[in-house]
């Protein structure tokens, strides 16, 4: 998901994180969606972006495109717009999957570095901020551990934010996120009626236009089209069963 681009990264990240609740697995991406004749709107070409963790890094430092599409889909990345966010669960980085047989104490590290002040950097734990991280006085780094209680299946993630736009950040705020890790307690991956609801709601809207449409170019794409979108109604009323 491109939770860092030409959108609000906040509204678009709520989005997310009810993907994320559903049970599917999504990486964080970035990308500056900018036309060059029209720049200076929202900023330059790659004021967004996206960082992948790679196995051959720092020993080799040429990218190989390959592995990094490839870690990126595993979900070893962070988006952002200027702050540079790290986290750790157990010693296990953005994307990996942490299993358990029941309920757990995990320890979790992380680290913030940006070029302009940060007002705020919080733990998510399946969509809901369970941690404040203190910042440096000057508000622009912190290092931080803990131990945190994990009762069911879910995904935690590191989020970096300001409420203000800043002239050094060409967006309209400093923003920045890791891809969760997730955590597998032995039961029944993350469910939720309420964000499931919410995109059946969705695809209905979706469903009633699609169907309303004129300009298929044969019934049969017509029928295509209704087919997929009534694929995904089966996908998230599953999501949404306990």
């Amino acid at each position: 998901v491109e939770v860092v681009g030409f959108a609000d990264h906040r509204a678009t990240a709520e989005v997310w994180y009810r993907l994320l609740n559903c049970g599917f697995r999504i990486a964080a991406a970035g990308g500056t969606d900018a036309m060059a004749n029209f720049a200076s709107l929202r900023g330059p070409v790659g004021m967004n972006r996206t960082y992948v963790q790679t196995e051959h890094w720092p020993t080799d430092p040429d990218l190989r495109r390959d592995e990094w599409i490839r870690n990126l889909r595993a979900g070893k990345s962070i988006a952002t717009n200027g702050p540079l966010l790290g986290l750790t669960v157990n010693g296990q980085g953005p994307g990996s999957v942490l299993q358990f047989d029941g309920a757990q104490q995990i320890t979790y590290r992380g680290f913030l570095r940006s070029m302009v002040p940060i007002d705020q950097i919080e733990l998510v734990l399946n969509g809901s901020v369970i941690r404040t991280v203190e910042l440096a006085d000057d508000s622009m780094s912190a290092d931080f551990e803990g131990l945190l209680d994990i009762n069911k299946s879910g995904w935690l993630l590191l989020r970096a934010s300001s409420r203000n736009p800043h002239p050094e950040i060409f967006d309209m705020y400093p923003y920045a996120t890791t891809s969760p890790i997730y955590v597998d307690t032995g039961g029944e991956g993350p469910r939720s009626t309420e964000d499931a609801e919410y995109f059946l709601a969705w695809i209905a809207r979706v469903r009633e236009s699609a169907a309303a449409h004129a300009d298929y170019n044969s019934a049969s794409e017509r029928q295509q089209v209704l087919r997929h979108i009534d694929d995904a109604v089966a996908v998230f009323e599953r999501r949404r069963s306990r």
